[in-house]
């Protein structure tokens, strides 16, 4: 049986629907490492042995008391992923691991954008949004999409984030929901205790892509915005493009 490598870990998630969806994704030997906080070191052993590897993880922060500390992975962690990469194999990364490892340039950098905690010289925090209802246009006839309709309603949180779309193949987009700062709230604020806040904020419109595959990487990376909670991991037309994404960037890099 092929085995399917999960990482979750630094953000909260309903375990009892996410368990549901993996047991929903066919017939993988899975296993599930929550990281960092039980195993960064074990994570890094095990992904050069997985056939899939699923990055449902936000790794890297500590947040306490209004303020968020960042932190690199370590080297085993990031020889391990960037070996893995280097050798063909891919992966698929979701929903919040856009905002892991933001002291990880070239994560980010594979990924094709970044959501942001704080401000920095990259510029403004980035924006969330939380259940909302868009509708997702299938954009490219590619494995990770095929046998999806035109197009099918999702239920989920949004980001608005830099996304390089020149680094990006586009998948799918977010349609009927304009992804611009007055649609969204400020992560910083969030950190510091305002939810649901964006006073003052002023973010510039964003991409409205929200699954795509990487350009940049070496090996087929599928990263897929959808995730945030059990309304989304139920919606059979996200459990179909995260099943064959992971078909599709377990095959490696066609020869």
């Amino acid at each position: 049986m092929r085995s399917l490598l999960v990482l979750s870990g630094g953000h909260p998630y309903d375990e009892g629907p996410f368990a549901e969806l993996l047991a929903a994704l066919g017939d993988w030997n899975i296993t599930h490492l929550v990281h960092p906080e039980g195993g960064e070191a074990d994570a890094a052993e095990a992904i050069g042995a997985a056939d899939a590897l699923l990055f449902y993880d936000m790794a890297g922060y500590t947040f306490g008391e209004g303020t968020v500390a960042m932190r690199p992975p370590s080297a085993a962690f990031r020889e391990a992923v960037t070996a893995r990469f280097a050798a063909g194999r891919g992966a698929v990364a979701m929903h919040h691991a856009l905002a892991g490892w933001t002291l990880w340039p070239e994560w980010h950098d594979w990924l094709g954008g970044q959501f942001h905690y704080q401000p920095g010289p990259h510029g403004l925090d980035s924006g969330y949004r939380h259940d909302i209802i868009y509708e997702a246009q299938v954009v490219a006839d590619h494995p990770v999409t095929r046998g999806l309709p035109a197009s099918f309603p999702v239920t989920d949180e949004l980001y608005l984030c830099p996304v390089d779309e020149n680094a990006l193949t586009p998948l799918i987009r977010a349609e009927g929901f304009a992804f611009t700062a007055d649609n969204f709230y400020s992560a910083a604020q969030a950190v510091a205790g305002a939810m649901f806040s964006n006073a003052g904020w002023e973010h510039p419109p964003g991409s409205n892509c929200v699954a795509w595959e990487s350009r940049t990487c070496p090996a087929p990376l599928v990263y897929l915005q959808f995730g945030d909670g059990p309304a989304t991991y139920a919606n059979p037309h996200v459990r179909q493009v995260l099943g064959q994404a992971l078909e599709y960037t377990s095959r490696g890099t066609p020869e």
